[in-house]
C-alpha cells in the first residue's frame, strides 16, 4: 500500500488540522498526505529502537525522546509524524502542549513499503532544509540503521551499523545500542 496525495492545492498548516483522528496525515511542502498504519514488522523495530534508546538515556538529563503518532510543526507547509524525534535539553522549549514547533535535534525513521519514497527522499531533504542535526534511517529488509549527520545545509552519511554490530550515536554521549536487540 503506498501513500496518497489527498488535495492537488497547497494545504496549510490549518488544513492539516482539520484532518480525521482516525488517519494518519503528514504535510509535506503543501501536499496533505495520508499513510496506512505501519506493518508488524515496523511496529516491532520501532519499540524495540525507542524502549533501547530510552533505556539508555534514562537519568542522563540529556532532553526527551517521543515516538509517533506526534506532530513536528516545522512551518505552514510542512508538518510531519517521524517515527522517534529526540530535542535536546538545550531546545526543550520548542516543545509544545500539542506538537514540536521546530526541527527536532535527532529524527529516526522506520522504512516500510508506504514510506520508502517519503522517508529515503522527500522527509530526508525536508529534515535537512530544516535543520534536523542527525537523520537515522532503519531498513527492515537489510537489518540495518543509516546514520547521516546535517553538514553544509545537506546530509552525509556517518555510518551504516547492521545486525550484528553496536551503534554508537554521533549526538547521544554514551548510547550503545546492540542492534541485534532492535532487529
Amino acid at each position: 500500500m503506498t501513500s496518497t496525495v489527498i488535495e492537488k492545492k497547497k494545504n496549510t498548516c490549518e488544513d492539516y488540522l482539520k484532518t480525521s483522528d482516525d488517519q494518519r496525515y503528514e504535510l509535506i511542502e503543501g501536499d496533505l498526505l495520508m499513510t496506512p498504519s505501519p506493518v508488524t514488522k515496523h511496529q516491532r523495530i520501532l519499540g524495540n529502537l525507542y524502549f533501547e534508546i530510552k533505556l539508555s538515556l534514562r537519568d542522563k538529563e540529556l532532553g526527551e525522546l517521543f515516538v509517533a503518532p506526534f506532530d513536528v510543526h516545522l512551518d505552514n507547509e510542512n508538518v510531519v509524524q517521524p517515527d522517534i524525534l529526540f530535542i535536546s535539553k538545550e531546545r526543550l522549549n520548542i516543545i509544545g502542549e500539542k506538537n514540536i514547533q521546530g526541527a527536532p535535534d535527532l529524527v529516526i525513521e522506520v522504512l516500510s513499503e508506504s514510506s520508502a519514497y517519503r522517508d529515503l527522499l522527500q522527509k530526508k531533504k525536508l529534515y535537512a532544509k530544516f535543520g534536523v542535526k542527525e537523520y537515522w534511517i532503519a531498513i527492515p529488509e537489510e537489518e540495518s540503521i543509516e546514520m547521516y549527520i546535517l553538514k553544509d545545509d545537506k546530509y552525509a552519511l556517518h555510518k551504516t551499523c547492521s545486525r550484528n554490530e553496536t551503534l554508537e550515536a554521533p549526538s547521544l554521549k554514551d548510547l550503545k545500542i546492540e542492534l541485534k536487540n532492535i532487529f
